[in-house]
């Protein structure tokens, strides 16, 4: 007779814990049903949403791309490294997700700087109306997830700390959610159409 050690509480209990998962599935909708939207929009305006992509900046949007990923990257290599007791090295490669986070929002601010001085704004047509929607939406995760990486490396570097692993997979998982949505947003919205 065999028996099954399977620990199934991992289940209830994943990385950063049950809530953080739950926000992460709920936003992953969200930005999913949007997603939806754009296609939809698209295949009604065709030559509206190809005449609008090619007023994006490819460029700005792969090295955003390249600056979201390599910063999830180092904050995966800082929830290792805080499994592993090191917090001057968690602490260090959390720093490292921060900037990468900080230079996607300079191009991004860039980037909008230039759509609005273009007279591409939220109501030019259905695509920008999406592309600042989304966009918008997405940054603001990316400034809360930044808030919540400080806030998590601020305490870790505090004598007698109370961050625990959870804390750090938690905003790890946060931080990952902007990867994620960006890499479903970049070709949805850039190369697409």
């Amino acid at each position: 007779m065999s028996t099954n050690n399977t620990n199934y509480s991992r289940f209830f209990y994943p990385p950063g814990g049950i809530l953080i998962w739950m926000i992460v599935f709920l936003e992953i909708i969200t930005f999913g049903i949007a997603l939806i939207g754009l296609m939809y929009y698209g295949q009604q305006e065709t030559e509206v949403f190809h005449l609008s992509r090619l007023k994006l900046n490819v460029t700005f949007g792969v090295v955003n791309t390249l600056f979201l990923l390599t910063s999830g990257y180092f904050m995966a290599r800082s929830v290792q490294s805080f499994r592993e007791k090191d917090v001057i090295g968690a602490s260090r490669f959390m720093k490292i997700a921060l900037v990468g986070g900080a230079i996607f929002v300079i191009i991004k601010t860039i980037e909008y700087y230039a759509k609005i001085n273009a007279g591409l704004t939220l109501d030019k047509n259905m695509f920008f109306t999406f592309y600042w929607l989304l966009t918008g939406f997405h940054l603001v995760h990316v400034l809360v997830g930044m808030v919540i990486l400080i806030i998590i490396n601020l305490k870790m570097n505090q004598k007698n700390t109370s961050i625990k692993l959870d804390d750090v997979e938690a905003g790890a998982a946060f931080w990952h959610l902007c990867d994620l949505v960006w890499v479903l947003l970049f070709p949805a919205l850039y190369l697409i159409f």
